[in-house]
């Protein structure tokens, strides 16, 4: 199956529901059996399900009232970039998102990008 912008679009929104609702296992389900997910903060990637649903598990933990501000969606061929903002209380810090889309539709690959100088000073780390 040919993944559409349309398709995307349609995906992105179901993903982003999940990540509002702090749901780890309705991300999971739109995520493929040999998903990858990688916040590029010195750690390496985690692969398959269950290992990026605890990853999204252990976000909710440290952020329980994360929420977010969406600066831009870029949608590819069978990709889409997300620029925005995590928000949890008074810690705030901008990310990037670039989440590959399989043929059948389900997320393959989320890499996050986050600005560590604002993480650390968002969260009070000396430098």
């Amino acid at each position: 199956m040919q993944t559409t912008v349309q398709d995307l679009r349609v995906i992105s929104e179901r993903y982003f529901a999940a990540w509002a609702a702090h749901d780890p296992d309705a991300i999971v389900a739109l995520h493929s059996e040999d998903t990858q997910f990688w916040s590029h903060l010195g750690a390496g990637p985690v692969h398959g399900r269950q290992a990026v649903r605890a990853a999204f598990a252990a976000i909710f933990k440290q952020f329980p009232d994360l929420t977010w501000e969406t600066y831009r969606v870029l949608y590819g061929e069978d990709h889409w970039i997300l620029d925005w903002a995590l928000i949890s209380g008074d810690i705030r810090f901008d990310c990037l998102d670039v989440v590959n889309v399989s043929p059948d539709g389900l997320v393959a690959r989320k890499d996050t990008f986050i600005d560590a100088m604002q993480l650390q000073a968002a969260l009070g780390v000396a430098k």
